[in-house]
C-alpha cells in the first residue's frame, strides 16, 4: 500500500509505503529510506511498534540529527579530518561532526527523497549520488531492496556501482525499542564480537582493535545493554558472502526477541545516550551493521574501497520472535 503523507518545502513529494506478512507490518517512507515502525507481538499475541519514530514527515525534517530509521550513506559512521587519500588524491569532505564527517555529510542518504518500485513482497529504492557530492569522488548508484520473508524477517539488501574509485559505507540508523515503552534500557543484549574498536571522544578509532574479555564491551554472553555505548565492534566471523547471525536483542517485560543476520564485519551499538527531544536518553538501541569508522584512512581495517566493474553488496536481516 503506498499513500502520500507529505511534500518537502520544494515541492518533491514523500510517500509511504506499508508491508506485511507473517504477522509483522513495516511502513517505509520515500524520504531518507526511513522505517518508520515495525509492528510485532509480545509473547501474549498483542502487535506494538518496536521502533523509534515520528507520527509524520515533519518530525523527521524538524529533528534530523538522530537518523531515526533512515538509510546511511554515502559513508556510514565517521571519518576522521573529513578527510582521506584514495589512489595518491586526497579529497576533502563536509565536516558536520566537529572535524569529522558523519554519515555522508551536510545531505547524507537520510535527507534524500529515493525512488521506489514495488516488488515481490518489498520494495526497491534507489538513488544516484553524482560526483563530488560531499566531497566525495565517484558517481555513485545506490540500491536498496527491503523485502518481508516468509518468517516475516525483514531483510535490507544494498548494492553500489561507481564510476570512479570511492569508498562506500551503507548502513540502517533504526532504534530498536521491544518494549514500546519510553525506554529501552532493560533490554539484554548478545554480540558475537571478541573484540571492539577504542576510540577517543571523538569516537574515531584510536588503534587496533581491543580484545573485550574482562571490559563493559563483552557481550559475547547476553546481559542488560544499559547505556553509555556508541561504539563499533569486531565481529568474529569477518566479512562473509551471506548474513550470518551476530546480535541478539531481548526484552524480558514483552519476550519480544531481535536477531541480527550480516555480511558485515562490524556492528556500531548506540545506546541513544544523546538522541534528544523529544526522547528520552536510552530510549532505543541502534544496531547498525557495517565496515569500521575510518576505515578510508585505516588501512588495516576490512577495505571500503568500491571501483568501476565492481559491485558493492550487503546484506541484513532483522529476525523477529517472542521467548
Amino acid at each position: 500500500m503506498n499513500e502520500l503523507i507529505g511534500t518537502l518545502s520544494d515541492g518533491t513529494p514523500v510517500h509511504r509505503w506499508t508491508l506485511e506478512r507473517a504477522g509483522v507490518r513495516v511502513r517505509i517512507l520515500s524520504y531518507g529510506g526511513i522505517v518508520q515502525d515495525v509492528e510485532v507481538p509480545d509473547r501474549d499475541g498483542r502487535t506494538g511498534n518496536v521502533v523509534l519514530g515520528f507520527d509524520g514527515l515533519d518530525g523527521y525534517l524538524t529533528h534530523p540529527e538522530p537518523f531515526l530509521g533512515a538509510l546511511i550513506g554515502r559513508y556510514a559512521n565517521r571519518i576522521g579530518g573529513a578527510r582521506f587519500t584514495l589512489d595518491g588524491t586526497e579529497h576533502v569532505l563536509a565536516p558536520n561532526d566537529g572535524p569529522n564527517s558523519l554519515h555522508g555529510g551536510e545531505r547524507g542518504f537520510d535527507k534524500r527523497v529515493w525512488d521506489v518500485t514495488e516488488v515481490t513482497h518489498g520494495l526497491r529504492l534507489s538513488l544516484v549520488a553524482e560526483d563530488g557530492e560531499e566531497g566525495f569522488p565517484g558517481r555513485l548508484e545506490v540500491t536498496v531492496t527491503y523485502t518481508l520473508d516468509e518468517r516475516g524477517a525483514l531483510h535490507i539488501a544494498y548494492e553500489a556501482v561507481t564510476d570512479a574509485p570511492t569508498h562506500v559505507n551503507l548502513t540502517n540508523h533504526t532504534y530498536w525499542n521491544l518494549a514500546g515503552s519510553d525506554t529501552a534500557r532493560g533490554h539484554e543484549l548478545r554480540v558475537a564480537a571478541s573484540r571492539y574498536t577504542p576510540s577517543g571522544p571523538d569516537l574515531i578509532p584510536a588503534g587496533g582493535p581491543a580484545d573485550v574479555s574482562g571490559t563493559r564491551y563483552d557481550f559475547r554472553e547476553a546481559r542488560k545493554a544499559g547505556g553509555g555505548y556508541d561504539d563499533n565492534f569486531v565481529l568474529d566471523k569477518g566479512v562473509t558472502a551471506a548474513p550470518e547471525e551476530v546480535a541478539e536483542l531481548y526484552d524480558p517485560a514483552s519476550g519480544r526477541v531481535l536477531t541480527v543476520a550480516t555480511t558485515e564485519p562490524g556492528i556500531q551499538v548506540y545506546t541513544a545516550d544523546h538522541i534528544g527531544e523529544p526522547f528520552e536518553p536510552g530510549a532505543g538501541i541502534a544496531l547498525e551493521t557495517q565496515h569500521f569508522p575510518d576505515s578510508p584512512n585505516r588501512p588495516e581495517f576490512p577495505s571500503t574501497v568500491l571501483r568501476p566493474g565492481e559491485v558493492f553488496r550487503s546484506t541484513t536481516v532483522y529476525g523477529f520472535s517472542v521467548r
